[in-house]
């Protein structure tokens, strides 16, 4: 046995020292990938036409309703600061008193050493102001969803989401590995289609919408969700993101709006950085549901803690949020009016409801990146959403309403981005007016433009 088995290994010595030896392997340059190319496209495009970078604008202050960028004053629609606590003295002296106490950071996973009374006291609140028995706080509103889906979800689920859900959800989704579908925006009956076709055939099923849609400005149907679930046995998650402290007459979110019980809803996900004017997110639901987020979701118990400084300020952003109900009026009558201008200029608006979020579909990427720009020159800043965080073709721009703006502010806003929008379409200016064969000239070697 023993010469069987050293004629067998000579021989399989043999065999490999005949194979061709392997070619090196080379690495491909960040240059040559296919996002590169997107990228340079979208750069060189703009510089043909002399359109500027719109993004990564830096501000001097702390952005609200206004704002200074390189020293000069702006009126601002491109921030999250809806009810105006960003510079609300009570949010400042309750962030100084947790320096004072704690520092700046938690130091460690809140699970060993990173747990601080703030991070209790504003789950407590979070869970009341949603009227379930817990919440869990992640240090990113991003990493909520993915640490959230990532953890309830696997491979034998199935998760369907409205097709204008948030990328952090569909990056939640693809670290699950469940299987995925999406029903057409807010339509029900296209919803109750794929749940009898596919309920029957997997372990567990969620269905995730949100509140307020962060690139539209309209509201999930959740009547209708919720008498869907009720026959069909899913659970429901809401992304509230854009939602809390702006719908409902208190404030409370979505459920509040349509005057629901917020315990038929199973996983209520939220964002600390709008409303609280803080950063992190949130998931408010069950006792059961809580306790195995913080013994499994890997983005609670691998992260550090929230900053205690971060904790503090969101628990005064809720003390406001619950004493003072008049900003969530002045929001009100701020976004409808905005919404009301808008459209009496013929400006679309798209599915918008005049809440947090106002659109102004533009169309062409580069014309409302040139709008935008045009806009800050007459000391309005808002930002342009373009492809591919939206289909090419819905480019737009995205204005955020907050209490503090004024009346005079929003008409003029409404009134100049109809003229600068009127410029742009009677020249034509956008993607159509490139000279492709010239444009070619200055991409990078081997780089071939996606069709405009």
């Amino acid at each position: 046995m023993r010469r069987v088995g050293e004629s067998s290994g000579r021989n399989r010595a043999e065999r490999l020292n005949r194979q061709p030896v392997p070619q090196q392997r080379q690495a491909t340059r960040f240059e040559d990938l296919p996002e590169y190319k997107r990228v340079a496209t979208q750069r060189i495009a703009g510089e043909m036409l002399g359109v500027a970078n719109p993004f990564y604008r830096s501000h001097d202050v702390a952005a609200g309703a206004t704002t200074s960028i390189g020293g000069r004053e702006f009126v601002n629609f491109a921030s999250y600061d809806y009810l105006g606590t960003n510079t609300d003295p009570h949010v400042a002296e309750s962030a100084r008193q947790a320096i004072d106490r704690f520092g700046i950071s938690a130091s460690a996973s809140r699970l060993v050493a990173g747990e601080r009374p703030g991070h209790v006291e504003l789950e407590r609140k979070l869970a009341g102001v949603y009227g379930v028995d817990a919440a869990v706080c992640f240090v990113s509103g991003y990493l909520t969803n993915v640490a959230t889906i990532g953890c309830l979800m696997g491979p034998q689920d199935l998760v369907i989401h409205d097709e204008f859900i948030h990328n952090s959800a569909l990056a939640g989704i693809k670290l699950s590995g469940a299987a995925r579908r999406l029903f057409q925006h807010n339509d029900i009956e296209n919803l109750e289609t794929i749940l009898k076709t596919l309920s029957s055939d997997f372990r567990r099923i969620l269905v995730i919408v949100e509140g307020i849609y962060s690139m539209d400005g309209d509201i999930a149907d959740l009547p209708a969700l919720l008498e869907l679930k009720a026959r069909y046995g899913f659970w429901l998650m809401v992304d509230e993101a854009h939602a809390f402290g702006i719908l409902g007459k208190t404030g409370r979110g979505t459920f509040e709006h349509f005057d629901l019980d917020p315990r038929d809803i199973d996983i209520w996900m939220g964002t600390l950085s709008k409303t609280t004017s803080s950063c992190g997110g949130y998931i408010a639901g069950s006792s059961a549901l809580a306790d195995i987020l913080k013994a499994e979701a890997g983005g609670f118990v691998y992260s550090v803690g929230l900053s205690p400084v971060l904790a503090a300020a969101a628990v005064a952003g809720l003390d406001i949020l619950q004493s003072e109900p008049a900003r969530i009026e002045r929001l009100r009558r701020n976004g409808q009016l905005f919404l009301e201008q808008a459209r009496a200029m013929g400006l679309d608006t798209g599915l918008s409801m005049g809440h947090s979020v106002v659109p102004v579909i533009v169309g062409d990427s580069l014309r409302a990146a040139q709008l935008s720009n045009d806009l800050l020159a007459e000391g309005i800043n808002v930002l342009p959403i373009i492809h591919p965080a939206v289909p090419e073709g819905m480019a737009r721009l995205r204005f955020f309403i907050t209490c503090n703006h004024t009346e005079e502010q929003i008409r003029r806003a409404v009134a100049v981005t109809a003229e600068k929008l009127k410029s742009l379409q009677d020249r034509n200016f956008g993607l159509a007016a490139l000279d492709m064969d010239k444009m070619m000239q200055f991409l990078p070697t081997g780089i071939v433009p996606d069709s405009p």
